[in-house]
């Protein structure tokens, strides 16, 4: 197991060919998956042939970004994942998918963190960014508790059919600069 880092709570590793059920019962939750497609469960298959090769691709390219499996420390509980992992135009862009046990418990603001922390750190990372539906204010709180800042509302065309759909998506973004002065 490759473990990318630790927190009191959490342990963030790679994930490998064997999570293909963690990930299918992640996106099997119709709540889970409400912002992301209105609640429609992912095919096994899918996950199987299209999400984890995907996931596991981004370990051969990059070195500290990608996706990464949490579990609870304490019990090794599959708990969700996270990403941080490059964009098209260069920035890194931070995300969470967390199992309903998880939710409001902390660990979605612990996780993310600890990924902006050794980003600043270790990674050379200059400005981190995250999006979520505007509706989405759980997810946009975790945003906040982790220092990114709201940037702007946009319209994409890639969100679901669902109540506030009609009111786009929010971008939050940190700089290392903004960072820094937080953390002093």
């Amino acid at each position: 197991m490759s473990i990318l880092l630790e927190t009191d709570r959490l342990v963030l590793r790679r994930f490998t060919e064997d999570d293909v059920d963690h990930l299918y019962d992640l996106n099997a939750d119709p709540d889970v998956m409400w912002f992301l497609n209105g609640g429609e469960p992912t095919p096994r298959e899918e996950v199987r042939d299209r999400i984890i090769p995907f996931f596991l691709s981004f370990y051969e390219r990059f070195d500290g970004l990608g996706f990464w499996a949490a579990e609870a420390r304490t019990t090794g509980d599959f708990l969700g994942w996270f990403h941080f992992r490059p964009t098209e135009d260069g920035r890194i862009d931070l995300g969470y998918r967390l199992r309903k046990t998880a939710w409001n418990r902390g660990y979605a603001t612990e996780g993310s963190r600890a990924l902006i922390r050794k980003g600043f750190t270790d990674l050379g990372v200059r400005r981190v960014v995250a999006h979520t539906m505007t509706v989405n204010h759980a997810s946009r709180r975790v945003m906040e508790k982790c220092g990114l800042a709201f940037v702007r509302t946009y319209r994409s065309g890639d969100v679901p059919d669902i109540p506030g759909a009609d009111q786009g998506e929010v971008e939050y973004a940190l700089t290392r600069e903004g960072w820094e002065a937080a953390d002093r």
